[in-house]
């Protein structure tokens, strides 16, 4: 029996558990192996383990200092699976990234600024860097609870996040098939989608195509007879396209995301530019996913795709604001020095610290349970 140190944190709309990089090395254990027994995988409850059963709270944050110029934080993502025995590493989680910058400065691995404190964090899963910033009023992190995001119903301490030049870091393209949209085969259901690639790759398509308005409640949604199916048919030969997998059975569960796209309802979602409802390790996520916000935003300000069908014309194209099953999620997008730099303002929590009990082996469930 081992205990690690870890801290329980919400970032945005998902909760994780935080952990040094160092303290998940565990002599001839895979960090995989620890994760998943840490958090009671393979089983739809978890009930022998700390995640809690949905895509959005079996997450893990693994963070180390940098000793990289330019990088304050080296931060890795593991979508910890629920049902089947496997770590997926191939995508961040925007919200999840929320916690990064608070964590490091109470490690004492970034010292705090006189009012405001910039944080570079690289998200290793994806080259991506993203530069926080959080209050901290004479020199001390000020974690107040005073803002408010859709999708969580108490108040949370703000934190300002940036993507910075996100296009292209999984494929190293924008549009990786190098076109605005694309018609999938019959297979897929011959849907026209933009195929895009920002903050995470992301496949936009028309929720009209699917038999759907695009701002029903996810749980009717769940209930639409094959719909699921066909979004995963689509996201898989997405994947494909996006050059993320050899074979549709090779896409990972994570990425690509798929957003299904409507032109916001004037009468129902005034101040709304694009309704959206997204698809996170095969389930419609309660909001929207940050990184597929940042993708939208983008591909939202690029003539001929999906999404720019879609939103109104002469919009500010400093920002994207998102109509999502928890209400309206905005984006900004501004450059700096003549990069692009496009983010969201999340806020976080600490919800407890101390150590999760890695048991001895064997890892895996007994054949009776």
């Amino acid at each position: 029996m081992r205990e690690i140190a870890a801290t329980w944190m919400r970032g945005g709309t998902s909760k994780c558990w935080v952990f040094r990089r160092d303290d998940l090395q565990v002599p001839d254990l895979s960090v995989d192996e620890v994760l998943l027994r840490i958090y009671g995988s393979p089983d739809h409850r978890q009930v022998d383990g700390v995640g809690g059963g949905t895509s959005t709270t079996s997450k893990a944050v693994i963070l180390a200092p940098s000793a990289t110029s330019g990088v304050d934080v080296e931060y890795t993502f593991a979508q910890v699976g629920i049902e089947e025995a496997k770590v997926d590493w191939g995508s961040n989680c925007g919200n999840c990234s929320a916690v990064v910058a608070s964590f490091a400065i109470r490690e004492g691995w970034v010292r705090p600024g006189a009012s405001e404190t910039a944080v570079r964090v690289l998200n290793t899963n994806t080259d991506q860097l993203i530069v926080q910033r959080v209050p901290t009023p004479g020199g001390v992190l000020d974690e107040e609870a005073s803002a408010t995001i859709p999708g969580v119903p108490f108040l949370g301490a703000p934190v300002h996040m940036g993507f910075v030049d996100p296009a292209g870091r999984s494929t190293g393209h924008l549009f990786p098939t190098g076109h605005q949209r694309d018609t999938l085969s019959e297979a897929a259901g011959g849907v026209v989608v933009t195929l895009v690639d920002a903050g995470a790759p992301v496949v936009a398509a028309h929720a009209a195509d699917f038999g759907v308005r695009g701002d029903e409640d996810i749980a009717e949604l769940d209930m639409v007879p094959g719909l699921l199916a066909r979004l995963d048919a689509v996201r898989r030969e997405a994947g494909v396209l996006m050059g993320l997998a050899p074979t549709p059975e090779a896409v990972a569960r994570a990425v690509p995301k798929l957003a299904l796209v409507a032109a916001p309802d004037a009468a129902n979602e005034e101040g709304t530019d694009l309704t959206v409802r997204m698809l996170s390790m095969g389930r419609f996520h309660p909001a929207v996913p940050v990184t597929g916000s940042v993708a939208l935003t983008l591909a939202a300000d690029a003539p001929g795709t999906v999404v720019h069908d879609l939103v109104p014309e002469g919009r500010p194209t400093t920002g994207l604001r998102l109509g999502t099953p928890a209400g309206r999620v905005s984006t900004f997008a501004e450059e700096h020095d003549g990069v692009p730099v496009v983010g969201v303002v999340r806020t976080y929590r600490r919800l407890a610290h101390g150590s999760v009990v890695l048991p001895d082996p064997p890892l895996l469930p007994s054949a009776s349970a």
